[in-house]
């Protein structure tokens, strides 16, 4: 079995701030730090540290050939990113408050001009029951949804950066999505749809320190999973973590319940951490932590 994620490729450069900075406000920043991130890289790196076969679909300027060799480092197959001429990679300019939380300012770049042609290269490859894996960072979403679709193969929607419409656009090909806590806010205020409304067999909302809500739309059910207590240093790129590692647990065949448990865990380990894509954990590091 294998995971394709059709994913954001960005550098992050990382600003420490006494606090996050309001309108008008100059700040001056403790630190700078540049790093491999975007949603879909991080989930990328996360499934892959999770023990699951994965294979990015994306696309990066002339700049970001740095970013293809990082990725490929930490066991991601790398050979449906697509180099284009004359267009910037993806990057993010990340405020890191003391407590951990965050402000980013995203540019698209060579995300938003992934190649029809790159996505279904990649999509010829695939099998009926792998997994394709997709966030609101690049284009050609719904069309790539849909072919997964006519395969047969598993289809996720993580729901950020959040976009009701986009998300209205996949949920007719996809069988999981993941929400946090605001942005299924947001789309039941935009679309007065609630999680057990959608047409999904199922609907994870992350909550942060409060866990997550697993709504099971096939069984009809609704469960809580309580979060781990530790004192984050830095939430960027947690819910990534969590994302990537229910995916490879399931991939593996591990039951729901213990795919959420463990993607818990890496989610855990991860906000006390600095960083997003470097240092997403191991799979042996998650199994062995304790909390």
């Amino acid at each position: 079995m294998a995971i394709y994620n059709l994913g954001s490729i960005n550098a992050d450069y990382f600003y420490r701030v006494p606090h996050l900075p309001s309108a008008g406000e100059t700040l001056a920043a403790t630190s700078v730090l540049r790093g491999l991130g975007g949603k879909g890289t991080n989930m990328s790196v996360a499934a892959a540290r999770a023990a699951a076969r994965t294979i990015h679909i994306g696309a990066v300027g002339e700049d970001g050939r740095w970013a293809t060799d990082r990725l490929l480092e930490y066991g991601v197959d790398t050979r449906h990113i697509t180099t284009l001429p004359d267009t910037p990679t993806g990057h993010a300019i990340i405020n890191v408050e003391d407590s951990g939380e965050n402000a980013i300012v995203l540019l698209p770049g060579a995300n938003h001009e992934i190649p029809e042609s790159t996505i279904g290269a990649a999509l010829s490859e695939a099998s009926p029951g792998d997994t394709l894996l997709l966030q609101n960072e690049t284009n050609n979403q719904a069309q790539a949804a849909e072919i997964a679709k006519r395969l047969d193969l598993f289809t996720a929607y993580a729901a950020a950066p959040f976009d009701a419409e986009a998300v209205q656009a996949v949920l007719p090909y996809i069988d999981i999505l993941f929400f946090n806590a605001v942005e299924a806010a947001q789309f039941e205020q935009a679309t007065d749809q609630s999680p057990t409304d959608l047409p999904v067999r199922q609907v994870i909302v992350t909550r942060g320190s409060q866990g997550c809500t697993l709504f099971d739309n096939q069984l009809e059910e609704v469960r809580h999973f309580p979060a781990l207590p530790v004192t984050p240093v830095d939430t960027t790129g947690a819910g990534d973590t969590f994302t990537g590692y229910v995916l490879a647990a399931l991939d593996r065949g591990l039951p729901m319940p213990q795919a959420i448990t463990l993607a818990t865990r890496a989610a855990a380990l991860m906000v006390t951490r600095h960083g997003t894509a470097d240092v997403i954990p191991d799979l042996k590091h998650v199994q062995e932590a304790q909390f």
